[in-house]
């Protein structure tokens, strides 16, 4: 749908119709032919699931890895490493890994990778491990530098308050990247997820917010006079596409974790990092299950939309037999049990990594 005035919700199962194709229980049953079983186990050193490194730019980061690897020699391997951070592995029994990464003062934020530990057939794996990294100044900012938001893991959004301009510096005379309505093709009211602020040479705060637009994980300045009152979340959703899975964080300590469906081959789920920016409910149609998350991710494929991409969401099933897998048209779908347990634990706002 291309309409992007107000509207009731009934609506919105259309505009998420085009993100999803029900498949049949063969063409699922092919899709799950090959996917890991997750039982190989980690093994010290190997840092605790969501475990959180503060580093300062210009320091080194090192960190090990080990799995063990029943059955013949296993691998290690990390997405979503930032630029210049390598990992070094040692396939053999048990298999070992080192991470280093000096960040520079281009990369000063909140970063997320997962290391997987696997079989070399591929038959088994490991669970998933998300590491933060909070990439700090190496010195207390000045009144002129940009402050990131998010490295002490509080992470905060805000509401539009009137339509504004994301630019590419915080100056009004800076080039406009794209345009903020107050509300949402859905209907809600529209939000942005904060990742740094600076003041201007007028002394006017502006924030560098998360963009709801293409290309994925783009960042543009606002002032903060067009947005409200900040609001504030501890959770953290890490969906790693290989193994099909969802784990939310609270401070660091997974509170939730399930198996999931992505998108097809041919309609990938996107990576990049991105944001909970709307909580819908209400559905008559069961294919959507009782709740779906939209977030600010956009399919680079169906560009049939106003924006340019389709809203990437995550949501329930009405065919749960078919996860996991690749079923879908990007959108991240879920077991109805599974995503209710998740509204409860997962507030508006939460950041979002797909990887």
């Amino acid at each position: 749908m291309r309409d992007g005035s107000r509207r009731p919700l009934a609506p919105l199962v259309a505009a998420f119709a085009t993100l999803f194709v029900i498949v049949s229980s063969a063409e699922a049953r092919r899709d799950a032919t090959g996917i890991p079983t997750l039982s190989l186990s980690w093994r010290a050193p190997t840092p605790a699931d969501g475990q959180t490194y503060t580093v300062a730019v210009g320091s080194k980061l090192a960190v090990r890895f080990a799995v063990g690897s029943e059955g013949g020699a296993a691998r290690i391997w990390a997405s979503g490493l930032p630029a210049r951070a390598v990992l070094g592995t040692i396939s053999r029994r048990p298999a070992t890994a080192l991470l280093n990464w000096t960040p520079s003062k281009g990369q000063i934020g909140t970063h997320v990778f997962v290391v997987v530990g696997g079989s070399q057939n591929g038959a088994i794996a490991t669970q998933p491990r998300s590491i933060f990294v909070q990439v700090v100044p190496a010195t207390p900012p000045g009144i002129a530098d940009e402050r990131p938001i998010g490295t002490d893991g509080v992470y905060r959004w805000a509401y539009i308050y009137t339509p504004t301009a994301a630019r590419v510096r915080p100056s009004m005379s800076a080039r406009v990247i794209t345009r903020l309505k107050l509300y949402t093709l859905d209907s809600t009211v529209n939000l942005v997820l904060l990742v740094g602020q600076k003041l201007d040479g007028r002394g006017r705060l502006w924030y560098r917010v998360r963009l709801p637009i293409l290309p994925n994980s783009s960042t543009g300045w606002v002032r903060a006079d067009d947005l409200t009152t900040t609001r504030s979340v501890s959770t953290y959703l890490v969906i790693y596409r290989k193994l099909f899975t969802a784990t939310l964080y609270r401070r660091g300590r997974p509170v939730f974790r399930t198996r999931v469906g992505v998108g097809k081959p041919y309609w990938p789920t996107p990576t990049g990092d991105f944001y909970i920016r709307e909580v819908l409910t209400g559905y008559h149609d069961p294919f959507y299950g009782p709740v779906s998350f939209g977030t600010s991710g956009r399919s680079s494929i169906l560009t049939d939309w106003e924006g340019g991409g389709g809203v990437v969401g995550i949501h329930g099933t009405n065919a749960p037999g078919i996860l996991p897998g690749r079923v879908s048209h990007g959108c991240v779908r879920m077991k109805n049990g599974a995503v209710l347990r998740l509204f409860r634990l997962m507030p508006l706002g939460t950041p979002v990594a797909i990887r």
